[in-house]
């Protein structure tokens, strides 16, 4: 009996997916449904990016996480659209929480809709939430066979972050073993290689460019 519910229980989720991604698109909001492991720098990337964009984009941000609210804290610093979720012993997200939290957004203001998955490389991977894309984040400070652990987020991210490259000469960490695993899981899909904490850089800029031009409207883009 255990495969007939697992079963409807994706086919439930998949059921309200659709319903967010048709209210996301009616109102023309891009959403990303953001997936790392605890401590690669999903949070420090997206106040990164608030303070590179905020003059051009208006971005919200569904945050999970199992119990505090401190990630949602931090980004609410930089936007009055966020909303925290919290998921208790679950692993990720699903598309009926995210639709909850849709609830206490209002969708035509934001122009991007950034969902930080809970830390997790595997269960959240699964569940479609209503998302235009899914971007996979990974960090120096993870290890190098981490790509090739987990190759199903690999293979469905439409970018991939390398977080934390201005610790690579503190850490032990094989970048060109992580680059061909990368490569050999998904080779048609951009690998960007940046310091979300020191976002003064080419490589961080390489991911706003992208953030940008998938955006659904014709805006502005220069230089700081």
């Amino acid at each position: 009996m255990q495969v007939p519910i697992v079963e409807n229980v994706l086919k439930l989720n998949d059921e309200i997916a659709a319903i967010n991604r048709k209210a996301l698109k009616t109102s023309g909001v891009f959403t990303v449904n953001l997936i790392g492991s605890p401590g690669c720098g999903k949070t420090t990337l997206l106040e990164a990016t608030f303070q590179r964009l905020n003059d051009q984009l208006t971005i919200g941000v569904i945050a999970g996480d199992l119990t505090t609210a401190r990630d949602a804290e931090r980004l609410a610093q930089w936007s009055d659209h966020v909303v925290q979720i919290s998921t208790g012993k679950g692993c990720h997200l699903d598309a009926n929480q995210v639709r909850q939290a849709m609830q206490n957004l209002n969708l035509d203001k934001l122009d991007v809709l950034v969902i930080e998955n809970v830390g997790n490389l595997i269960c959240p991977v699964g569940f479609d939430l209503g998302q235009d894309v899914k971007v996979a984040m990974f960090s120096a400070t993870e290890g190098d066979d981490k790509a090739a652990k987990h190759p199903y987020l690999v293979q469905e991210a439409s970018v991939i972050l390398f977080n934390k490259i201005d610790l690579l000469e503190y850490v032990r960490f094989d970048l060109d073993l992580f680059r061909a695993d990368v490569v050999k899981l998904n080779p048609h899909t951009p690998l960007i290689e940046l310091s979300a904490m020191n976002h003064d850089q080419a490589g961080f800029e390489k991911w706003i460019a992208w953030l940008v031009q998938n955006v659904p409207h014709a805006l502005q883009y220069g230089p700081a």
